[in-house]
């Protein structure tokens, strides 16, 4: 599976996957010194708890490598090392490195599983034959944190800054954090699901959480520390600098009217709406945006008209060509 981090979340979801798709249970699960599964050395136990409990679902023994000693693992290291070079070969062979979707990319990387592990099936049967059963169902491949809604309608869940929505603030959710997603839930009742960031000390801020708190507050638009996540689009953007250039008192009142109706209507028909007046010169304001967006749009495809060719043009081409040749 794809993973961006060396995370618990990843860590078990990856090896439950494994194992489902296998089916069947080794004695042993193997790793190197992961810090979601070995503790160091000043901690009593060898394996964390998360990780203890993992094994003893499935009741295989835990163990690993010596610190900074790869080649102790080294059957693992080279099917690893023969991987990526498929990988690198594959991608050559493509032409490309580039996918339409994270989707492409995972069905790209399993039809290279499926033709190493093709030559494997003989060996895989006489491994699966001594190994046990699963058991009746997987267990948690997330970790739970827990704990108020500040002020700002913010949280931080593992060193980093999400926004909820403003109407729990004060109030104690639960979060199940997952390996790339946060799952909020507040009373025992599904919320909403988060993307999970990356690394630590970033923030993930929705306008639609905060928007209509903006609103009645407008003036603590200008110096709110994450206003960087209140520009959905580029456009957004030019709409605050050209609110800021032509209206410098009104500017943030009338920009957080604007993702009001982008949160309550359409952020892809407001995008739209200022693109329009941008390209034509027109003052933006949000009662503007506003009309725009609530217009109706009508596009009659009995009355596109396409230009006929001109195939001289090409015969032209063709006599710049010869003089060239000549």
């Amino acid at each position: 599976m794809v993973c961006f981090s060396e995370s618990f979340e990843s860590l078990s979801c990856g090896v439950q996957n494994a194992l489902w798709e296998v089916g069947g249970v080794p004695e042993e699960h193997r790793t190197d010194s992961l810090t979601a599964a070995v503790n160091n050395l000043s901690e009593a136990d060898e394996f964390t708890e998360r990780y203890q409990g993992l094994m003893r679902h499935y009741s295989m023994r835990p163990s690993h490598n010596n610190p900074g000693h790869g080649h102790e693992n080294g059957d693992v290291e080279q099917s690893h090392h023969r991987l990526k070079r498929a990988v690198s070969q594959e991608m050559i062979l493509r032409g490309s490195h580039d996918f339409e979707s994270r989707a492409e990319y995972e069905t790209f990387l399993r039809e290279i599983l499926k033709r190493r592990n093709g030559r494997r099936r003989d060996k895989l049967q006489e491994e699966l034959a001594v190994m046990r059963r699963l058991p009746d169902m997987r267990t948690e491949d997330w970790s739970r944190w827990s704990g108020k809604v500040t002020a700002f309608s913010t949280v931080n869940v593992k060193h980093n800054v999400y926004s909820v929505d403003s109407r729990l603030i004060g109030e104690p959710i639960d979060v199940r954090v997952y390996a790339e997603v946060l799952d909020v839930w507040y009373g025992g009742q599904f919320i909403e699901r988060i993307p999970r960031l990356r690394g630590t000390s970033r923030h993930h801020i929705q306008y639609r959480h905060i928007i209509d708190t903006l609103v009645r507050k407008p003036g603590a638009f200008a110096h709110y520390r994450y206003q960087s996540d209140l520009f959905p689009s580029v456009m957004f953007r030019v709409a605050y600098d050209y609110l800021r250039e032509h209206d410098p008192a009104g500017a943030d009142r009338q920009y957080v009217q604007i993702l009001q109706v982008a949160a309550h209507e359409s952020e892809q028909r407001v995008d739209e709406a200022l693109r329009y007046l941008v390209e034509r010169g027109e003052t933006i304001t949000a009662e503007r945006v506003r009309e725009w967006v609530k217009s109706p749009v009508e596009f009659d495809c009995r009355h596109i008209e396409i230009d006929p060719v001109t195939l001289v043009i090409y015969d032209s081409l063709l006599e710049v060509a010869e003089e060239v040749c000549a």
